[in-house]
């Protein structure tokens, strides 16, 4: 395979109850559908847990910041309505009424389904409905239901939330984020060239993906 014609491997750290995750995959994903080469670049999702000592039963946005941060509900609540007013400008839908919990066993999952080609597509569409309200994916049927929509075996979902699969990755994603320089997500790495760190705008992306493909084109 000539340099040119390899894939672009773009790799974001993420988690899944963070906002500027959501809005910056979307960007992200924009910059990509912008290019006439679109398909040359592959997304790979990593795991980064914001709050790994998180609770698992759920609890409010306002009760989990305030456990963390400390602060007041009013303050979390105007800083809600912030990102949900620019997420709407650009699309995307945004539910005040989330609940938090620990995201490891999600994380779980996520690296199943990497494993079969198949991560982007269920974190993203589990991100997209948790973000829009109308799943928990906090309650382990509809966390099987949504990895089902996109083509993993229930059955195997189910087994992995039972046990404890996956749980070195997890770590190891962690890890090797914070070893490239990760402090926070989204963090995006495109092919091991570049780091951006942030939910950037689209443009900037795009400015990115430019600079990675004419560099492997210089090398092919």
């Amino acid at each position: 395979m000539r340099e040119q014609d390899r894939p672009v491997v773009v790799e974001v750290w993420t988690d899944l109850g963070c906002p500027w995750c959501y809005v910056g995959k979307h960007r992200l994903q924009a910059a990509i559908e912008r290019r006439p080469d679109a398909d040359r670049f592959e997304v790979r999702l990593r795991s980064f847990e914001l709050n790994p000592g998180a609770p698992r039963e759920p609890e409010t946005i306002e009760s989990a910041f305030i456990r963390s941060h400390g602060g007041d509900a009013t303050v979390v609540r105007d800083a809600e309505r912030r990102i949900q007013a620019l997420a709407r400008s650009e699309g995307l839908e945004f539910s005040l009424d989330r609940l938090d919990a620990n995201t490891f066993d999600v994380h779980r999952v996520l690296h199943l389904a990497n494993e079969q080609g198949l991560g982007t597509a269920f974190f993203s569409a589990l991100q997209d409905r948790f973000f829009a309200g109308t799943v928990d994916p906090f309650d382990p049927d509809a966390l099987v239901h949504v990895a089902e929509s996109v083509g993993l075996d229930g059955d195997r979902v189910r087994q992995v939330l039972a046990g404890t699969e996956y749980a070195a990755d997890v770590h190891a994603d962690r890890a090797e984020g914070a070893a490239l320089g990760l402090t926070g997500v989204p963090f995006v790495v495109v092919d091991r060239q570049v780091a951006v760190p942030g939910a950037q705008s689209v443009e900037t992306y795009g400015q990115v993906l430019d600079q990675v493909a004419a560099k492997v084109d210089v090398r092919g």
